[in-house]
């Protein structure tokens, strides 16, 4: 066992827990990463990636969770996009670009107050890359309960939210409350966002979000099956990431950060699943 995993890797109890918080929010976003490309929402949910840090910021300025930050600021900052947007999908991206500069520019704000207030250095590596290791077992059966809660909302709305990708009109005639769906749907995308910031830090949740999603619809045009992959992908990869980092910790004497190898993982998956013969295979099985 050894020769491919380092001693230990079964009964460290942090790698234990960082398995559960990792598949958990790789599942939360596979899926809502899914919806976000059919409602051509990507932008958006990397927008709230720099809303979440501004978030994670102040709580961490404030003495607070960060993982409380991320929620509160990646929701504010949904509705935000969401009212400011209308349904047009050009004023909708106008409106993101706003949000996502006065997010920056505050997050850029906060991390400086941290620095010359006499933080250390350790709180902003946390919010901006993670630290999934030190994650307490408290806050990953908060992230659990959450992404559930998440996963049940995108579950209630699944149909009324491919129907108004598909046709916002028909929709609206169907009587689906356009912008009551929206915002609903913002809100669970920021609560992804927010908990793959725990994970994997706040700056480099659009990879978790999109990437196993983009994955997923290279191999199929369904969306239900689209979700199930993306969520499986993602979990795989997360899984991935935090054995082959604990393995390089050991190897190397030197930690490694699990944000870099997960999202180094989901750029190889994309690139292996964008090749001719791996959409050619997939058509085999069955799109």
């Amino acid at each position: 066992m050894h020769v491919l995993f380092a001693p230990g890797l079964t009964t460290n109890p942090a790698v234990a827990n960082a398995l559960v918080l990792g598949v958990v929010v790789a599942i939360v976003a596979g899926v809502t990463g899914t919806f976000a490309i059919v409602r051509n929402q990507a932008f958006a949910g990397h927008a709230l990636t720099d809303v979440a840090t501004t978030g994670g910021t102040a709580a961490s300025y404030a003495g607070a969770s960060s993982l409380l930050g991320f929620l509160v600021a990646g929701v504010l900052g949904g509705a935000g996009i969401e009212l400011l947007g209308l349904e047009d999908t050009k004023r909708r991206d106008l409106a993101t670009g706003v949000v996502l500069g006065a997010a920056t520019g505050c997050s850029a704000l906060l991390l400086s107050l941290d620095l010359t207030g006499g933080s250390t250095s350790n709180v902003t590596q946390t919010i901006l890359f993670g630290s999934i290791w030190s994650v307490p077992s408290s806050t990953t059966t908060t992230v659990a309960a959450v992404g559930f809660f998440a996963l049940v909302v995108v579950g209630i709305f699944a149909r009324q939210l491919t129907l108004t990708a598909v046709s916002p009109e028909l929709a609206a005639v169907a009587g689906v409350r356009l912008r009551l769906l929206g915002l609903c749907f913002i809100a669970t995308l920021a609560v992804s966002v927010a908990l793959v910031a725990v994970a994997i830090g706040s700056i480099l949740s659009t990879a978790l979000l999109i990437g196993p999603a983009a994955c997923a619809f290279k191999l199929t045009d369904r969306l239900g099956r689209a979700a199930g992959l993306a969520a499986g992908i993602g979990a795989l990869l997360t899984s991935l990431g935090i054995v082959a980092t604990y393995d390089l910790d050991a190897q190397l004497s030197k930690p490694w950060p699990v944000s870099f190898v997960v999202v180094s993982l989901v750029l190889l998956a994309y690139l292996v699943c964008s090749m001719p013969f791996v959409g050619r295979l997939a058509s085999r099985v069955g799109r």
